[in-house]
């Protein structure tokens, strides 16, 4: 067994890549999607639907797991894996996307980020050394950094000032766990805003620390797409090719087709399993809204390219009067199969980049999703 933290790229084509990420609680294949479960659980979804639909690493939140049920109440069941019976990798984030959110809430300073709880209103501090204490209470896999993460209108000035305090709080975090203490990795966050001289300096400081991964926080806050794709391309190649990059909260299917392409390995997004929620299913024949009226007679199966629980084994029109019955199985049926198209994604772009055709794989999601 390899040690965790242990990254073997296995193929490459181009800037894209395949690897394997050993971690305390098995390997992880990439690139790899990773789905969302913000409070211990990804919605609708329980751990043996994860195993059949082929999930390898999830999920949680650690803003959230922290305020509620309290990260020692999971310490002392056994951390997130055994609170929740989740057996493979998990990674928690480091709580910092949800405390930028929170806005009027939360004050900014060196020693950390003081925030009123969205569910009561109480007062807390998030420092570096905290949010380090509190995954290890979690028993995440991959821990992440307490970084600050600026919208896509933050001026130069701000942004040059808030990347040091990043990279301030992102040396406090290793040291508070230094390489090796035990089987967590932790990675470091990208920012720089929508700077691309910043972003690359922020890439140079973190790889001085010597992270076990590398994250690209800060896109899809607000900015155009396509400079969020131009960012994405430039800060990439940036970060150490022998680590696992990680580009947080971003997602679509495209997005992530066009990520690999820049040499990202990991990937997140709520967006299966909301859109799900919402009715918005993926297939290989594009989106599909499930709520139309043109489905109510519809036997065939919502992909006959997929083979998950929901496409073998009900039509189109069942799918549709649960999500307009409003029964909860729709939510279930529908974020598993969106969940398996996610997964299709990174299974199928790991097999073009092996083959040496992964150029050709990005330009089929172009066609489908870009037109």
């Amino acid at each position: 067994m390899q040690l965790p933290g242990t990254f073997q790229i296995e193929a490459t084509d181009g800037a894209s890549r395949t690897g394997i990420l050993h971690t305390a609680h098995g390997p992880v294949r990439t690139p790899i999607f990773m789905p969302v479960g913000t409070v211990g659980s990804v919605k609708a979804i329980a751990p043996d639907d994860l195993e059949a639909i082929g999930a390898e690493i999830i999920l949680g939140n650690t803003y959230h797991l922290y305020l509620r049920p309290g990260d020692e109440v999971v310490a002392r069941r056994g951390g997130l894996h055994g609170f929740n019976a989740w057996p493979r990798p998990i990674l928690t984030d480091s709580g910092g996307f949800q405390v930028f959110s929170l806005s009027g809430l939360r004050t900014i300073k060196e020693e950390g980020v003081t925030f009123r709880s969205h569910l009561d209103g109480s007062k807390h501090l998030f420092t570096p050394e905290k949010v380090v204490a509190i995954q290890r209470n979690l028993n995440s896999d991959i821990m992440m950094c307490l970084d600050e993460c600026v919208p896509a209108d933050a001026d130069r000035a701000y942004t040059a000032s808030s990347l040091g305090l990043t990279t301030r709080w992102a040396a406090r975090c290793r040291a508070a766990y230094p390489r090796g203490t035990a089987g967590n990795l932790l990675f470091g966050i990208v920012q720089g805003g929508m700077f691309r001289d910043l972003r690359a300096e922020s890439a140079r400081q973190l790889a001085d620390l010597d992270f076990e991964g590398y994250a690209i926080g800060g896109l899809s806050v607000g900015e155009s797409k396509e400079t969020m794709l131009e960012l994405l391309s430039h800060t990439a190649p940036l970060l150490p090719a022998d680590k696992p990059r990680y580009l947080m909260g971003v997602g679509t299917p495209l997005d992530i087709v066009r990520g690999i392409d820049a040499g990202v390995d990991m990937f997140d997004c709520v967006l299966p399993t909301r859109n799900a929620r919402n009715g918005t299913l993926y297939t290989s024949l594009g989106k599909i809204n499930i709520k139309r009226r043109e489905f109510m007679e519809d036997d065939r199966p919502l992909d006959p390219a997929c083979n998950c629980y929901t496409c073998r084994t009900f039509s189109r029109a069942y799918l549709r009067h649960l999500y307009t019955s409003q029964e909860l199985l729709a939510f279930r049926l529908n974020s598993i199969h969106n969940l398996t198209y996610f997964l299709d994604v990174v299974r199928g772009a790991r097999a073009a980049v092996r083959e040496g055709r992964f150029a050709a794989y990005r330009r089929m999601f172009e066609e489908l999703y870009d037109a």
